[in-house]
């Protein structure tokens, strides 16, 4: 990709939104970050992996509300990062390590609300991937053979799609989900993964010819 573009996916889950984001990173030549942001972040910031795992993608207390309603008010004195609850750390830690991604290639992230924590980047695409019940019922039965209980799966599914809706409504002032909140959104179900990112790349290519 000649242009530098960074692409932001946010996802319900089992709507494919990380197999969809890994093969379109693939067919762009790009780097893709999910789990493996967890790795960078841990790096740059030095906090235990282990303990960004654990409070990876889910919100924190009503005190870092204040402080990231506006994201330029993040630039505050580093060293009070001591002082405060290691969600509020890791998101902090996140949100830097996604803008000095950002700044450096052109890559693939997904969730940790990284189209809001990039939102004044122009070559910014942000795309959310959402999916027919039963597709997503499919998928997540698949990854989870273990569970037989298609009411279990269901739990699972809406557990999971209300913790990334808290946690990414809690930091941005967009709602998460909402059309007008990504520049892209697609019911994946409808093409299958394959043909999704054909779908999304063409997008891309549009975008970048701009």
């Amino acid at each position: 990709m000649e242009k530098k573009t960074i692409i932001t996916i946010g996802r319900q889950y089992g709507s494919g939104g990380h197999e969809i984001g890994e093969k379109l990173a693939e067919r762009l030549g790009i780097k893709f970050y999910d789990n493996s942001l967890i790795d960078r972040v841990s790096k740059d910031s030095g906090l235990c992996k282990e303990i960004i795992m654990e409070h990876d993608e889910k919100p924190t207390s009503s005190f870092l509300y204040n402080l990231v309603t506006d994201p330029y008010s993040i630039n505050f004195n580093r060293g009070s990062l001591t002082d405060m609850p290691y969600g509020q750390k890791i998101f902090l830690a996140q949100y830097d390590t996604v803008r000095k991604i950002a700044s450096e290639e052109s890559c693939v992230i997904v969730g940790r609300c990284a189209d809001y924590i990039l939102k004044d980047y122009d070559n910014l695409i942000s795309l959310f991937i959402y999916a027919d019940i039963d597709f997503r019922l499919k998928r997540i039965s698949a990854e989870h053979p273990e569970v037989k209980n298609e009411n279990k799966l269901k739990d699972m599914l809406e557990k999971k799609d209300r913790s990334r809706a808290s946690y990414y409504n809690y930091y941005a002032d967009t709602k998460w989900g909402h059309a007008k909140t990504y520049d892209f959104c697609i019911n994946s179900a409808k093409l299958g993964v394959e043909k999704t990112v054909l779908l999304i790349e063409d997008y891309i290519q549009l975008f970048a010819k701009e």
